[in-house]
């Protein structure tokens, strides 16, 4: 039987990257995070079981073997005989990055392309996720099946970012409407500790994501980043225009000097950003929504804050 291979990914000849990173602005993004992620600070997040750490779980009689280092003083006096603590251990938090790679976001019209806009988030995330012993692990979507890179902490999990970010994003016409909600169900197989799931995409022509997405809310605190591109939403009126779909490779031909054609686009687009807010309000995700034209950064700064 053939293996069957994945879609190349590439590079878009327009790319920008996603511009300056201020570590001013970028520092002053991480509490923000932290509270997002339900408190990433060191003991706050507690693992199942026994062990080292600063939670304490029980008091028992000592036993052979035990270490004497947990003896506790004040417990082996009122009993009379020697009392040990048992922990509750600490884990790190870690954060999951789910960032779209599929063929639409290689669009851009204003100052960069989506997925430029993409991986700057990702890279800010990733950067602040491993702060104070955190981990940071990806998931891209949208060029064939999901693509996993396990959890990484410090300077090892931003270099892996980096590199698998700037691998770009799938060619025209390989798009898979189930792309989304094959990586959440995924991630959802593999994320078994409660932690980070920050989702970056467009959210276009993607099916049955919300149930997913629902369930990994449940366990994670999670956030939905849409990028949007001022072009999407109007049509300009320049006469018959050629356009192409990314993800299907369709081609269509549209007369943009009609007004009436370029009201219906316009409201056709309005009901589907629409319609992803409400899924997202109704699952109670906080949605940041952001522009390739701008100040994407300061703009997440803003609507995180």
């Amino acid at each position: 039987m053939t293996p069957k291979l994945l879609p190349e990914l590439t590079v878009p000849a327009a790319r920008q990257g996603p511009g300056p990173l201020p570590q001013k602005l970028v520092d002053s993004l991480d509490l923000v995070v932290a509270k997002r992620a339900g408190g990433a600070l060191p003991g706050d997040r507690l693992a199942a079981g026994v062990g080292s750490g600063a939670e304490l779980a029980q008091l028992r009689p000592y036993e052979v073997g035990d270490d004497v280092r947990q003896i506790d003083p004040a417990a082996t006096a009122r009993a009379g005989e020697p009392y040990v603590r048992v922990h509750v251990p600490e884990r790190t938090l870690t954060t999951w990055l789910a960032v779209d790679v599929s063929p639409s976001m290689a669009f851009g019209s204003a100052d960069r392309l989506k997925s430029d806009v993409a991986e700057g988030v990702a890279s800010v995330v990733g950067r602040l996720a491993v702060r104070r012993a955190g981990r940071v692990a990806l998931m891209t979507f949208g060029a064939g099946g999901p693509r996993l890179h396990p959890p990484r902490a410090s300077k090892p999990g931003v270099v892996a970012l980096r590199r698998a970010l700037g691998e770009g994003v799938s060619s025209d016409g390989q798009g898979d409407p189930h792309a989304l909600a094959d990586a959440l169900r995924r991630l959802g197989r593999v994320a078994n500790q409660a932690g980070l799931v920050t989702v970056v995409s467009d959210f276009r022509d993607q099916e049955d994501w919300t149930r997913p997405l629902g369930a990994l809310s449940a366990r994670h605190s999670v956030l939905a980043v849409e990028v949007r591109d001022p072009r999407e939403g109007t049509l300009p009126p320049v006469g018959r225009l050629a356009v192409v779909d990314p993800e299907t490779g369709e081609h269509v031909d549209v007369d943009t000097s009609s007004r009436a054609i370029r009201e219906h686009f316009a409201a056709i687009e309005r009901e589907g950003r629409a319609r992803v807010a409400r899924e997202f309000r109704r699952l109670r995700i906080e949605h940041v929504v952001l522009s390739t034209a701008g100040d994407w950064l300061r703009e997440l700064g803003r609507r995180l804050a």
